[in-house]
């Protein structure tokens, strides 16, 4: 009997190790080539997003320049209509102007700016709407694509110019619809970290002529157009410039994040890796151990 046990005891041995072997990779690890492949495309996204973050940094800096000069633009055509006591009416046809891009991957901003349209929608739901970005049209299309009069895409490639903005407002005044009000909704630049979603009004010729104070600029009628025509394009080119700078902003801080969340992940990947490769190694030392244990 004793020699039967003994016999048994490395078999027994043998089963044992087999079976908490088996029960590692199923229970608490994966194997070591599917962490590894992780660990491998986790490392490449890590990279991907730190060349992200250094781009949209060098971008920023172009687009603090060009939002600093699209400021004086429209800072001055807003100087010169609270001059003028320029109040937009009540009632009558209304016009949204939304300012977006067709890039992703920069947090909310721009569910932000669809958020605050949708949410003068709400009560002014007759409002038509001109969009500047894919972005933006995408999330408002699904429930105000009828408000959609006019779309423009090829928004935010490169930094805003005052051309793109004259162009667009060409576009708008060709729809040949009379607006009563004109309202521009951008993602307003407050720091490298915030940034608010905002409305600016565009007046029209009637509104302008319509104000008290307007006789002081002694502008001829047909000058009367031109300005309208041009204030627009600069309430739009400021609308565009703030908002490309609010995403170079937003997309710099979130492919930080996106970078120190890969760390993280490489870090804990990392040591699960070394673990399990040293879990394997042992497993095999004690079968090997066994083995040779069973053939004496």
């Amino acid at each position: 009997m004793s020699f039967i046990r003994a016999s048994a005891r490395p078999a027994t041995a043998a089963a044992r190790v087999a079976a908490r072997s088996a029960a590692v990779p199923s229970n608490n690890y994966a194997t070591l080539r599917e962490i590894e492949s992780r660990l491998k495309s986790i490392k490449n996204i890590e990279k991907i997003t730190n060349t992200m973050k250094i781009v949209a940094s060098t971008k920023l800096s172009r687009a603090q320049r060009a939002m600093t000069d699209s400021r004086a633009y429209g800072q001055t055509s807003d100087e010169l209509f609270k001059k003028a006591e320029t109040v937009a009416p009540e009632e009558g046809k209304k016009l949204i102007i939304v300012s977006s891009s067709d890039k992703g991957l920069c947090g909310g901003i721009h569910s932000q700016i669809s958020k605050a349209v949708r949410a003068r929608l709400a009560t002014e739901p007759e409002c038509d709407l001109v969009i500047m970005g894919d972005k933006a049209k995408v999330q408002l299309a699904r429930a105000y694509s009828a408000n959609v009069v006019l779309s423009f895409n090829g928004i935010g490639k490169e930094v805003p110019t005052f051309t793109t903005a004259q162009i667009i407002a060409d576009e708008i005044k060709q729809l040949g619809t009379t607006y009563d009000k004109i309202e521009i909704f951008y993602n307003q630049f407050k720091s490298g970290i915030s940034f608010e979603p905002t409305g600016v009004q565009a007046y029209t010729e009637a509104e302008l002529k319509a104000s008290p104070n307007f006789s002081a600029y002694e502008l001829e009628d047909e000058l009367t157009s031109d300005l309208t025509e041009f204030a627009l394009a600069n309430a739009i080119y400021w609308a565009l410039a703030e908002g490309y700078a609010c995403e170079q902003s937003a997309r710099r801080s979130a492919m930080d994040n996106a970078s120190k969340n890969a760390g993280d992940m490489i870090g804990r990947y990392s040591i699960l890796y070394n673990r399990t490769r040293q879990a394997v190694i042992t497993n095999e030392l004690v079968d090997i151990i066994t083995g040779a244990s069973s053939l004496q």
